[in-house]
């Protein structure tokens, strides 16, 4: 067992550093791989302080941008992380890209991500080669009987397993991963969410088996009733209760006691967030686009007439094709659409049909054929208004938030608490 959390200038693994090292998430994670039965997701929201949420989404490169700006303005940052608002390893690809422009542009930043550990396992040798020091666990139970009654599934690859057997295999993979990000020399530590009637009894085990594992240390986490969800009606347990939890628990592995229950998107120190202050820097990086490649010179356009974007993806018939000349933008030639119907396989012809486009620019567009095209380096747009001002945005480097579609359902919504996605 430890006796002493490990040294470092992370301030949730060393509360001696939290009032000078500061800490950056990069929200790049949204989508999560296992359902908490104290979860209620939702990520566009800006009055919940709790982990899970967060006022925007970034790409890798506009994470690295986001990076940038906040450095410049805030220098006690020591940290950069990557904690949701979904799970790091339900988004894998996007979770390595971002470390690795992180790892590149700063290296003097120490790397740090929250997960599940569902997906960690494949994942511990390569975070190990971009210089990951420090990750983050969250294990609510090590009986399968207790944990199945914390999880309502869990999603391997595309098979959803409930119960007992979801639990079996999340704490397998957790235990694998624990053990081996320990060989590999990494700082962990495990946050635990306390749930009365459920787990509450069970925290001296799982901290007894953590301790066994060498793990660094334990953070114990009150749960927070969230409406509509299974444990909504749960109490929330008062600090004597949980700090006699924590005290037991200390005799085997050592305890974080200055939590803070830091969103996907926190910035700054501990006890002074400036989140607030890099809200509008977080959604001006949410729509920046990424450098213009050159054998992507071209943007495609859904629109109905040929000067409003105004066309839903799946309902184009036809692109119109633009370029940027050295007077402006120029219309290129019109270009048929895949017939509809065909499933992936439409949406695998419109990508090999846009192959030199960098963007396209549409009015909607659904979940599947956005993942299609954004795996071709074919980033889609949702706007509304006139064509050239797509075409400036994208081409120029301008802002898209004034053209983007505004979703129904994502504002002013109350937030889950995203705890067991670390």
């Amino acid at each position: 067992m430890n006796l002493q959390p490990a040294r470092s200038d992370h301030p949730c693994f060393n509360a001696a550093v939290k009032g000078t090292c500061g800490r950056v998430h990069l929200p790049v994670a949204p989508k999560c791989n296992i359902k908490c039965n104290y979860c209620n997701r939702r990520f566009d929201c800006v009055n919940e302080n709790r982990p899970g949420v967060s006022s925007a989404v970034l790409k890798p490169h506009q994470a690295l941008a986001y990076l940038k700006r906040v450095l410049d303005k805030t220098p006690a940052i020591t940290v950069a992380g990557i904690a949701g608002p979904g799970d790091a390893f339900a988004n894998p690809d996007e979770t390595m890209e971002t470390l690795r422009l992180v790892k590149e542009a700063f290296p003097h930043l120490l790397l740090c991500i929250a997960t599940n550990g569902l997906n960690l396992p494949a994942h511990v040798d390569q975070l190990k080669h971009l210089g990951v020091t420090h990750v983050t666990v969250t294990v609510n139970a090590v009986d399968p009987e207790i944990a199945a009654k914390i999880y309502a599934w869990v999603r391997v690859g595309k098979v959803i397993l409930r119960g007992v057997d979801a639990a079996r295999t999340l704490l397998l993979r957790q235990m694998a991963s624990l053990k081996a990000l320990k060989e590999h020399g990494m700082a962990v530590k495990v946050n635990t969410i306390v749930i009365p009637g459920i787990n509450d009894h069970h925290v001296d085990e799982v901290a007894r088996t953590m301790g066994d594992l060498g793990i660094d240390i334990q953070n114990c986490m009150v749960m927070y009733p969230n409406s509509g969800t299974p444990f909504e009606n749960k109490p929330e347990l008062d600090a004597q209760q949980i700090a006699a939890i924590r005290d037991s628990a200390a005799r085997y592995v050592p305890q974080m006691l200055h939590c803070t229950r830091c969103r996907a998107d926190a910035v700054g120190l501990l006890d002074d967030d400036k989140r607030p202050e890099f809200e509008s820097c977080l959604a001006e990086c949410s729509a920046a686009l990424p450098p213009l490649a050159a054998d992507k010179p071209y943007v495609a356009v859904a629109s109905l007439e040929g000067v409003l974007v105004n066309q839903h993806l799946g309902e184009a018939d036809r692109f119109l094709i633009w370029t940027r000349t050295d007077s402006g933008f120029a219309f290129v030639e019109e270009r048929q659409a895949p017939s509809r119907g065909g499933g992936h396989l439409r949406w695998l012809a419109m990508c090999d049909l846009l192959k030199d486009c960098r963007a396209v620019l549409v009015s909607a567009a659904g979940e599947t054929p956005q993942q299609f095209l954004m795996e071709h380096d074919i980033l889609p747009i949702e706007m509304t208004g006139f064509i050239n001002l797509g075409l400036e945005a994208v081409y120029n480097g301008g802002s898209l938030s004034a053209l983007k579609t505004r979703r129904k359902g994502l504002g002013g919504a109350c937030c889950g608490s995203g705890e067991g996605c670390g």
